[in-house]
């Protein structure tokens, strides 16, 4: 029988940290101009003040249509030019997020470029010119020095969390720690010299510190460097067991959500630190990890986005200023992210092949995504739109999402390599950066207050002075456990010994008398530190009771204070009520014109659709109408086409017919012109018969040749049909032989001629040839030809 499916609850919905008053603030974005290096000659980027770039086209460079050179200029929060200093970068970028990290908010710093413009310098500097991550470490410690907390009573768990312990539990922590074998040395506690490969780097002389800290918590500082290869995650800090014969390849980390939404990296090493030698050694150690190789155009260039994060957790002091108070709502963390962004390049520029190649395109892709996130962030907070950003399309930007949707301030460095060759790829980070100055993230809230009386933790230790002052000055130092444990030792030394108690002989009468002088000293020893013992008993409490009463008027005087305090609040909460009632009011106010707003935008976009459907509409009706003219016109073309090619065809055809017509003419005229040659001949005789019983030749007729004696016909002699009765031309020839047939043509109005001429043709419409000829069988054949001039 199958058990039925276990279903899960739903998971309950966490609301995040509301944001102030919804409060934001835009992206601050940074540019930093490197200097030129001796082997290129061409600048191409010039500052002209404090926050304006302006970048020039190189030589050879393409020219704008109206055949100038286009130079454009980009506007930043500030610009550092090559006199500025690391110290002055830090102390106007990266100080403020410092000083909101200890105060419980969060931060997010990274650099953005080509690949040789600086960027790994301006997080990590060089020996001697400490970067950002130095210094932001030397400030922190710098101002939590005193205030920090014992090692494990803040302690991680594995859903970026932390949970606050007693001293007993973080003692036994410590042991643990301690009694574990290590397979590579431990990060030591405190470093009394720093390594030589970056003393010099750490070594900050002009250290700044946060003012106004909350004295009355404990602080603890968590590290963890990861870097994004290939869009996988990698734990720079991980110690991996070292297999000589089968070494393990690193094993890629997953991104998790917490209870509160936030992204983090499951798995990854958190260590405590507690110097700024301890922390930046831990980072050191995950450097030499972080992917680099040599390209043609960086000696050690970044395969890889390496990102180092600053954990800062803090917890309130109990009322007695002594331990942390053991409650987990009362913890504050925050997290400053510092992100070395790899360069964006060109492969035709850096000639990579194989892996290289590889590793540019993922560098490639992940910050266009994170160039995409960015473009749909700015299109839904300046257009209003609610477009989906494509977070989970690379690591990097669903590792930050947090920043970008919920609340924590978001600072860009655009490092530029003012050369010529990389003009291209700087234009494109420089649009980049002005699209991003345009996002806004919510500004974070401060952290909630506890409610303890301030001021606890040094009230504590000015008693413990206080104390020991005292008791310095009537009965000696205060003595802790181990030196209680020897005064008491000298104490028992001090008392005479006892002498033998063994009696030899009955008579004996010095043993006894000696023990009993001994016992005697020892009750006048005993009794004389009861006494001493007393007194300082009295006096102790006489001590106290002064103490009390100094308390007791310290007290009074800070009850005075609290209550003054307390009015000075009755009548800031009576303001308050009053400027809520003003803010209910007026935001009563905002909704009524906000609903009007409404309705007069609602009545605006119907209007506006109204417009776009006429407009469509008229669009449609004049596109219509235009189709219809071209296809009319194409039409018109086309019959226009057709009846000129019709009319060429007739043409053509007409051309052709007249000249077959001409043909037949001039092959009549070529017979008629053979005939009228042959009628000057002399009159054809009947043969004989001896003539007949000859074989008969069949006469052949010949065309004759054309006619040129004849002249042409004009066509201003023809008369017109209308104009009375057909005249002929009746020609026959002088020796033409007259036969007796009964059929004979009869011709009205003909003129009788023997030889055709010009003049007689002109004046006649019609032509009609007799002609004689022989015939095969010896008889007279006569032919009649009619012919229309």
């Amino acid at each position: 029988m199958m058990k039925p499916a276990r279903t899960k609850p739903p998971r309950r919905a966490l609301a995040k940290k509301p944001s102030n008053n919804g409060q934001k603030d835009p992206v601050g974005v940074y540019c930093r101009v490197r200097p030129l290096s001796p082997s290129d000659q061409e600048c191409c980027i010039e500052v002209i003040n404090e926050t304006t770039v302006q970048l020039h086209p190189p030589d050879g460079c393409k020219v704008n249509k109206n055949g100038e050179y286009k130079e454009t200029q980009y506007s930043f929060k500030q610009v550092f030019g090559t006199h500025h200093t690391q110290k002055d970068l830090f102390d106007v970028v990266a100080k403020l997020l410092v000083e909101d990290l200890i105060r419980g908010k969060n931060g997010l710093l990274f650099t953005y470029g080509v690949t040789g413009s600086g960027k790994t310098y301006t997080m990590t500097g060089s020996p001697g010119q400490g970067g950002l991550l130095p210094r932001c470490l030397h400030m922190i410690f710098n101002s939590i020095r005193d205030l920090q907390a014992k090692r494990y009573v803040f302690k991680t768990d594995d859903k970026n969390g932390i949970e606050v312990q007693n001293m007993v539990e973080a003692l036994l922590d410590r042991q643990k720690r301690d009694a574990q074998p290590q397979i590579v040395p431990k990060t030591p506690l405190s470093r009394q010299k720093p390594e030589p490969e970056f003393a010099d780097m750490i070594n900050i002389e002009d250290g700044c510190k946060v003012e106004d800290i909350d004295e009355d918590s404990v602080y603890s500082v968590f590290v963890s460097y990861i870097e994004i290869y290939n869009n996988y995650i990698y734990d720079l800090l991980e110690e991996v067991p070292i297999d000589p014969i089968k070494p393990k390849p690193p094993q890629s980390k997953i991104l998790r959500e917490d209870q509160n939404h936030n992204m983090y990296v499951a798995g990854c090493t958190e260590v405590e630190v507690k110097t700024t030698e301890e922390a930046f050694d831990v980072f050191w150690k995950g450097q030499k990890r972080r992917r680099i190789a040599n390209t043609q155009l960086n000696r050690e260039s970044s395969r890889s986005h390496s990102v180092f994060m600053l954990k800062l957790a803090q917890a309130p002091l109990d009322a007695d200023g002594e331990n942390v108070l053991q409650e987990k709502e009362q913890i504050t963390v925050s997290q400053l992210s510092l992100v070395d962004l790899a360069g964006s390049e060109r492969t035709n520029r850096t000639k990579a092949e194989g892996s290289r190649l590889r590793e540019a395109g993922n560098i490639n892709q992940s910050l266009m995504t994170l160039r995409t996130c960015i473009e749909a962030l700015r299109e839904n907070q300046m257009c209003g739109t609610n477009k989906m950003v494509p977070y989970r399309d690379s690591k990097l930007t669903h590792l930050f999402k947090n920043y970008f949707d919920g609340e924590g301030k978001v600072r860009m460095i655009v490092c530029v390599n003012p050369k010529a060759d990389d003009h291209e790829e700087s234009l494109q980070v420089m649009r980049f950066a002005e699209m991003t100055q345009e996002v806004e993230v919510a500004r974070p809230v401060d952290k909630p207050i506890c409610g303890l009386t301030p001021g606890r933790r040094y009230r504590n230790q000015a008693f413990k002075e206080e104390l020991t002052r005292r008791l310095e000055e009537r009965g000696g130092p205060v003595i802790g456990e181990s030196e209680e444990q020897t005064a008491i030792e000298l104490l028992f030394q001090s008392f005479p010994p006892i002498p033998s108690c063994e009696l030899l002989d009955a008579n004996d009468n010095q043993t006894l008398p000696q023990l009993i002088e001994a016992l005697e000293k020892r009750r006048r020893i005993r009794q004389m530190m009861s006494e001493e013992f007393t007194k300082s008993v009295t006096s102790f409490r006489s001590m106290l009771q002064d103490f009390n009463g100094v308390v007791a008027a310290k007290e009074n005087i800070a009850q005075g204070k609290v209550t003054e305090k307390e009015r000075t609040i009755i009548s800031q909460k009576s303001e308050i009520e009053r400027l809520e009632k003003k803010v209910k009011t007026l935001e009563y106010k905002i909704d009524i014109l906000e609903k009007t707003t409404s309705i007069y935008e609602g009545e605006k976009r119907n209007l506006q659709q109204d417009l776009e459907s006429q407009q469509q509409k008229l669009q449609r009706q004049l596109s219509d109408k235009r189709r219809l003219e071209a296809r009319l016109q194409g039409m018109a073309s086309e019959n226009a086409m057709k009846w000129e090619k019709e009319c060429e065809r007739r043409v053509a055809a007409k051309q052709l017919e007249m000249q077959n017509k001409l043909w037949v003419k001039d092959e009549k005229l070529k017979q008629l012109k053979a005939i009228v040659t042959d009628s000057k001949s002399e009159r054809p005789e009947r043969p004989s018969r001896e003539k007949d019983r000859e074989p008969k030749v069949p006469v052949r007729s010949i065309s004759p040749s054309p006619v040129s004696n004849v002249p042409p016909v004009h066509s201003r002699h023809r008369r017109s049909h209308s104009a009375g009765a057909e005249r002929w031309v009746d020609h026959k020839p002088s020796g033409s032989v007259e036969t007796e047939m009964i059929m004979q043509p009869h011709v009205p109005n003909s003129i009788k001629v023997s030889v055709a001429s010009e003049k007689a043709l002109s004046k006649c419409d019609k032509y009609m040839l007799t002609h004689q000829q022989l015939a095969s069988d010896g008889e007279m054949e006569t032919k009649i030809i009619k012919v229309t001039i």
